[in-house]
């Protein structure tokens, strides 16, 4: 977990928040239906905290990520950010808040204009919102680089001459340059090697401490997670399933699907690895378009029955400060073994 205090300041508030893409058909492309890739979610994200985001390929994790900061606009609901609505908020005003509102990228290689210096990118931001002249970009710029861990000479490079680690780095540089409050880390340690992880990983942290950051960190990876965050999101096709303290969640994960979660991450113990009991998802995740009536997870869960067909459960407070969407939550309790997961974010 961060090290970092959070408040109890709402900095982020999400009020069922929809975002659907419509499926359309023939010439005059009329509209048979809709991807709901995020459907009626809500959660708040504290001033300074680190709220991680975790679920399967095509829960809707990015997608809420970009609805945020309004990349994609929302079909229906709120994302108040410190007191100011941004859903429907016009381009110009938007605009004034962009600075405090960053995102790092989960493709160093793809976010990363390729016939641009690192220089042009670190300090595209800055020339775009005005700030300093020539001078007092380019001694921002050289701040930048050796503040995510880059020499000044690598200002006049381009991507393709630096490493995926390095390349992220950039991303970094080029998401604080605004000196913002809010940062979504969509993913940022994907599509970077193992070894390279735990570094970027602690810089962020590093950074969050030095800047007073708060950050939506996106990720399917369960251990990394667990060391990065202060409170954790579950995602199930377009909704959040369970919601927690990151010890209550790791240690006692109430939601079938939470549990499943845990399940499949690898115990580094051959003892527990071989005793334990594993939770085993049959089928495949349905599509957003066409999902399961009541229960999303029904057709997957372990214990459902009728009623979960027949209503959705809803998100409710089961525990003090935490929340779930089930109707069987009090059977679904179970204790995680000390040390499971955490274990391997030891290496961090």
């Amino acid at each position: 977990m961060t090290s970092n205090s959070p408040t109890n300041e709402v900095l982020v508030k999400v009020t069922n928040l929809q975002r659907h893409f419509p499926i359309t058909k023939g010439i005059v492309k009329r509209q048979v239906g809709a991807v709901r890739a995020v459907d009626d979610v809500s959660f708040n994200i504290y001033r300074g905290e680190t709220l991680g985001l975790v679920g399967e390929s095509g829960s809707g994790k990015t997608t809420v990520g970009r609805v945020i900061l309004q990349l994609d606009r929302a079909t229906g609901g709120s994302v108040n950010f410190d007191g100011h609505e941004i859903v429907g908020m016009d381009s110009s005003t938007l605009r004034s808040l962009r600075p405090r509102m960053q995102t790092i990228f989960q493709d160093p290689h793809a976010s990363l204009n390729p016939r641009m210096t690192v220089a042009s990118i670190v300090g595209e931001p800055l020339l775009e919102h005005r700030i300093g002249n020539h001078d007092e970009r380019n001694a921002t710029i050289e701040r930048l680089l050796l503040q995510v861990g880059l020499h000044p000479s690598h200002a006049n490079r381009y991507p393709h001459e630096f490493s995926g680690g390095q390349r992220q780095r950039i991303g970094i540089a080029r998401a604080i340059a605004l000196n913002p409050e809010f940062i979504v880390c969509d993913e940022p340690i994907a599509a970077l090697d193992v070894s390279i992880q735990a570094q970027v990983v602690n810089l962020l942290e590093d950074l969050q401490q030095e800047l007073e950051l708060t950050y939506l960190f996106i990720s399917h990876d369960l251990s990394m997670v667990r060391h990065m965050a202060d409170r954790v999101a579950v995602m199930y096709l377009g909704k959040i399933v369970e919601l927690a303290g990151v010890d209550e969640l790791y240690d006692d994960p109430l939601h079938p699907y939470t549990q499943a979660l845990h399940s499949a991450v690898p115990i580094p113990d051959p003892f527990h690895e071989s005793h334990r009991e594993r939770v085993v998802l049959q089928g495949d995740i349905p599509s957003p378009s066409n999902p399961p009536s009541g229960c999303r997870f029904r057709t997957r869960c372990p214990i459902a029955e009728d009623i979960c067909a027949e209503s959705e459960p809803a998100f409710r407070e089961v525990r003090p400060g935490r929340f779930a969407a089930c109707h069987f939550i009090e059977e679904t309790a179970v204790s995680v073994p000390a040390g499971t997961i955490d274990d391997q974010a030891s290496t961090v």
